[in-house]
C-alpha cells in the first residue's frame, strides 16, 4: 500500500456487508464516530481509516487548517490509493462491499467507483467531484447534496451529473455539513431522510459474493 493509513476504527458484526467510511478534512471525530455506530447498527462491518495519521482530529472551528493540511498529507489521488488498497483487501470477505463518504471523503469515494472493488459508493456533499466529473463510475453511485453551497454553484454540478450512468442524485435543505449532527450547518430533517436513503442504497439487491 503506497503510504500509510493510521489507526483505523472499525466495528465487526459478522455481516455479509462491508462498508469503509472516509472522513470529512477534520478526521475521525465524533461525527465518524457516532455515523459508524449507525452504519454498524444496521448490521454492517464498518472500516473507517484515518486518512491523516493525526492522534487527535481538527475542530470545525480550524476549517482552514483541517483544509490545508488534508491537501499537503493526504489529497485527493493519494487517499484514494490507500482507500482502494484497503476495498482490495476486504473484498473477498464481503458478499457486498461499498465505501462512504462525506466531503472531501465523498470525492475520494467517486474516484474508487472505477476500480471494481465496491458494489456501490455514496456521498454526502461531495463538492470537490467537480473536479472529476469526467469519470464514470463502474459501479452504483449514490450522491447527496445540499441545496445551498457558498463556494460554488451546485446546481451546475448536479446537472453534469446526473445523465451519467450508474449515478443517482439527491438534494436536500439546507447547506455543506447537513448531514452532521455536530456541525452548526446540521439539517436534521435532511439528515434523516439521506440516512434512509443510503440504508435503502445498501440494502438493495446485488454483491458478488465472498470467495471461496
Amino acid at each position: 500500500m503506497r503510504g500509510k493509513i493510521g489507526p483505523m476504527k472499525k466495528i465487526l458484526r459478522g455481516s455479509e456487508t462491508g462498508i469503509v467510511v472516509v472522513h470529512e478534512i477534520y478526521g475521525v471525530n465524533r461525527h465518524m464516530d457516532e455515523f459508524c455506530g449507525r452504519l454498524a447498527n444496521a448490521h454492517a462491518d464498518v472500516y473507517c481509516p484515518d486518512l491523516l495519521n493525526r492522534p487527535v482530529p481538527f475542530g470545525y472551528e480550524e476549517e482552514g487548517a483541517a483544509y490545508a493540511n488534508f491537501m499537503a498529507h493526504a489529497g485527493f489521488e493519494r487517499s484514494a490509493e490507500k482507500v482502494n488498497a484497503l476495498l482490495s483487501e476486504l473484498r473477498s470477505s464481503y458478499k457486498k462491499l461499498y465505501v462512504v463518504g462525506f466531503s472531501v471523503g465523498a470525492t475520494i469515494a467517486w474516484l474508487c467507483g472505477r476500480q471494481g472493488h465496491v458494489d456501490g459508493v455514496a456521498g454526502y456533499y461531495g463538492s470537490r467531484i467537480r473536479d472529476y466529473t469526467t469519470l464514470t463510475p463502474d459501479c452504483p453511485v449514490l450522491l447527496f447534496f445540499p441545496s445551498r453551497e457558498r463556494a460554488f454553484p451546485i446546481q451546475e454540478l448536479i446537472e453534469t451529473l446526473k445523465p451519467k450512468r450508474n449515478v443517482e442524485v439527491r438534494q436536500y435543505a439546507g447547506e455543506h455539513g447537513f448531514g452532521d449532527p455536530f456541525s452548526a450547518n446540521y439539517h436534521r430533517a435532511a439528515a434523516a431522510e439521506a440516512f434512509t436513503e443510503l440504508q435503502a442504497f445498501i440494502q438493495r439487491p446485488g454483491g458478488r459474493g465472498t470467495a471461496e
